[in-house]
């Protein structure tokens, strides 16, 4: 089950880790279009909601490198 937020034009979606138990994962859309992931699961569905949501506002203020 995966949880969808939307933050025009974005949106991220939190999953379960399929390879941890308890942990999440996070995808960051842009107009659908997949533009970010993360790459390891974080420990709690917070954790990885924070650091989407850092990650989203880096790329709206132009960031994309960091």
């Amino acid at each position: 089950m995966s949880e969808t937020e939307t933050l025009q034009p974005f949106t991220f979606e939190l999953v379960p880790s399929q390879r941890e138990t308890g942990g999440y994962h996070w995808a960051i859309r842009k107009h659908g279009k997949l533009v970010q992931r993360s790459d390891t699961p974080l420990s709690t569905e917070t954790k990885a909601r924070t650091q989407a949501l850092a990650m989203i506002e880096r790329r709206r203020v132009g960031q994309v490198n960091w």
